[in-house]
């Protein structure tokens, strides 16, 4: 079996209107001189990350995984990435060992009240990650939360609660050399949605017993494939696909398709990285999301016969650790004999197929990314595979991928509000 994943288009694409706009994106890339250039740090990380840091990490994560309760403080790339990783990686209902749970990215009393009463009897660490220590729903949920740790823990709190943050400066760096809790770096060439990879989700992945050497050995041979200028690249060719679907073809939404719900985490990931990167200047694809073949039976109809502005990322696991087999049953009472012994996995994989076709053939293109196995090495390959082609992309479209000028805008006028409540 390859280590490679495979892309194939749908339809007939005439890559050469694209070619010199796609090298001159990843040119911005690797010579660090076009938009937001300062973040883009993620590119040699795999490479070159701090691996005295990394031990450390490690060190104290098989502390962490000897308690019951891991709860990880975040929002956007400080847990969508390590909550993708663990729900692609991890059992669907297997429960032995650490639990790790989120919070900090909502503003809900009634999760975090919840989270409280569900944590206060268990013995659990806080790891809150923050780069400035001044993200809003982060900042509440840590303020609640470490008055939880004191109390149950005392003094002994200081070493209950793990901080990523920057390295040098910001209100939480500040306060923990303070009162010396722990501290991994947030590094300052990466932005949030590009950290997966950083102690910011690496951190949380350790301690669910992930590998995560595999993990970035899985990048750095994506670092090797995915930067390289030339068609075979399938990194750029994604990119160039998904510009071409924007601009000739005048599609404006794309749904990215798993038929694994362990994939759904990495699917809100997705969106994030694409939707932020890319939304700017009325320019970009709006991402969506879909969990075949369950969604066939709903928006499916919209998607087959609707308006025709969609077309399909379909991510593809070709072989999956687990699968059953259909028994035969003498009765045949459902009148599905002819499918007894054959495999629910290849009988997944012609779903794939079929849909794959009804949609092309109703005028709904499909890019499919195969993807030899669903393990920590594939992981981390296939999170660099999006992020290179996700700057590619943005590039191609003109806008700095790195920046993100209309999240603060609901921020400003909460902050507004909250001074008259």
């Amino acid at each position: 079996m390859t280590n490679n994943f495979e892309l194939d288009f749908s339809e007939d694409l005439c890559f050469c209107n694209y070619e010199k706009e796609a090298f001159k994106a990843l040119d911005f890339i690797l010579n660090k001189n076009g938009l937001g250039s300062k973040f883009l740090g993620w590119v040699t990380h795999p490479e070159v990350y701090d691996r005295e840091e990394y031990s450390r990490m490690k060190k104290l994560s098989e502390k962490v995984k000897k308690s019951e309760v891991l709860v990880v403080i975040g929002v956007g790339g400080s847990f969508l990435g390590s909550k993708a990783v663990i729900k692609a990686l991890k059992p669907y209902f297997k429960q032995d060992g650490l639990d790790i749970v989120f919070a900090g990215n909502n503003l809900s009393g009634d999760y975090l009240s919840e989270l409280v009463e569900y944590i206060k009897d268990k013995d659990f660490f806080i790891n809150v990650i923050s780069k400035s220590g001044s993200t809003f729903e982060t900042a509440v949920a840590f303020r609640v939360l470490k008055g939880v740790c004191e109390e149950k823990y005392g003094k002994e709190a200081t070493n209950r609660i793990i901080v990523t943050t920057d390295a040098e400066r910001g209100l939480l760096k500040e306060f923990s050399d303070r009162v010396g809790y722990e501290t991994f770096c947030v590094p300052d060439d990466i932005g949030g949605r590009f950290s997966v990879l950083t102690a910011v989700g690496l951190f949380p992945v350790m301690c669910a017993g992930i590998d995560t050497d595999a993990i970035l050995l899985g990048a750095n041979d994506g670092l090797e494939e995915y930067t390289k200028k030339s068609l075979d690249n399938i990194s750029l060719k994604y990119a160039i696909i998904r510009n071409a679907m924007f601009k000739d073809k005048k599609k404006e939404i794309e749904y990215l398709v798993a038929h694994e719900f362990k994939l759904t985490y990495l699917q809100e990931w997705w969106k994030q990285l694409f939707a932020e990167s890319e939304g700017k200047n009325g320019k970009g694809l709006y991402v969506e999301s879909a969990i075949f073949t369950r969604d066939l039976h709903s928006f499916g109809q919209m998607i087959q016969d609707g308006n025709k502005i969609t077309f399909e990322t379909i991510i593809e696991v070709e072989n999956l650790k687990n699968d059953i087999i259909i028994p035969f049953i003498e009765e045949d009472f459902d009148k599905l004999n002819y499918l007894a012994k054959k495999s629910l996995n290849d009988i997944n994989k012609v779903a794939v197929t079929a849909t794959r076709k009804a949609h092309t053939d109703g005028d709904v293109p499909t890019v499919r990314i195969k993807v030899p196995k669903l393990d920590a090495y594939n992981i981390g390959k296939l999170i660099y595979f999006f992020e290179m082609s996700c700057a590619i992309s943005a590039y191609m479209l003109d806008v700095n991928p790195f920046d993100q000028p209309g999240v603060d805008n609901y921020k400003k006028n909460m902050y507004q509000l909250l001074e008259k409540m």
